[in-house]
């Protein structure tokens, strides 16, 4: 009887469990876009800091064992990330969409000053 008892019951609590979340709110869809973004970046910076690391562990073997170490391979340099700047989608397209607009409109006339004589 327990047993039973007890395994309805932890059934019941697993379907809470099961339940639908409700959809995240504007402000939560943007914190979790620029946590995406940071995630990504610091993904980066953790590359360049591996490949500044390896390029110093391949000079050394080159520098201490000529005779043993094998020709060295041309590589691509490191690439480095910069700093974290993130630009919300919604403001870099409303800059994009204002950026063509500034530069078809046309440049207001100027007249010309008489030149002196």
């Amino acid at each position: 009887m327990n047993k039973a008892l007890f395994a309805l019951i932890l059934a019941a609590a697993s379907s809470a469990a099961f339940a639908k979340l409700p959809p995240l709110n504007d402000e939560a869809k943007a914190k979790a876009e620029e946590a995406k973004a940071k995630t990504a970046h610091t993904g980066k910076a953790d590359a360049y800091l591996l490949c500044k690391s390896q390029d110093k562990v391949a000079a050394h073997v080159q520098k201490n064992n000529k005779d043993k170490a094998g020709k060295p391979v041309a590589t691509a340099p490191c690439a480095d990330p910069g700093k974290f700047v993130y630009t919300p989608p919604e403001a870099a397209s409303a800059v994009a969409a204002a950026a063509p607009a500034a530069a078809a409109a046309p440049a207001p006339a100027v007249a010309a000053a008489p030149a002196k004589k």
